[in-house]
């Protein structure tokens, strides 16, 4: 019995001593990235890192060609905007000020155009032919 209060004794004595040598500290979140106040240095790591894993091929001309027209398809192109720029001022014009605008259908390079007066107001279908997308525009009599 002796022995055994004797060994729990000189258990409790070592680890209270033990204890007091244990120490702990806060766990410190460190971010890596320096955009959210990581260690600046690791900005070359992380550029060099995202390099690497960057699958996609530059094109080989830097002169970023991407949808590069001819002069010829660049002038039809200006020549269509400007048509359908002075048709949509013709119809501005012809609701809101002098100017008529008779009905019926217009072809103004891929764009099928009917005007019609409906009991709405003057109702304009717009078709594009080469993408098959249809709008409709109706400006009311005031």
């Amino acid at each position: 019995m002796k022995n055994n209060l004797f060994n729990i004794t000189f258990l409790v004595i070592c680890f209270s001593f033990i204890g007091s040598f244990c120490t702990a500290q806060d766990l410190v979140y460190r971010p890596v990235n320096p955009a959210f106040g990581g260690e600046t240095f690791n900005y070359q790591w992380l550029l060099n890192s995202a390099q690497v894993q960057n699958l996609i091929e530059e094109p080989e001309d830097d002169t970023f060609s991407f949808n590069r027209n001819s002069s010829l398809e660049d002038f039809a192109e200006s020549l269509n905007r400007q048509l359908l720029s002075q048709i949509s001022r013709q119809l501005a014009t012809s609701q809101f000020g002098e100017g008529n605008l008779e009905e019926g259908f217009y072809t103004v390079g891929d764009f099928q155009i009917e005007v019609n007066n409906t009991t709405e107001g003057l109702s304009i279908t717009i078709l594009d032919t080469a993408l098959g997308e249809q709008t409709q525009v109706i400006i009311p009599f005031f």
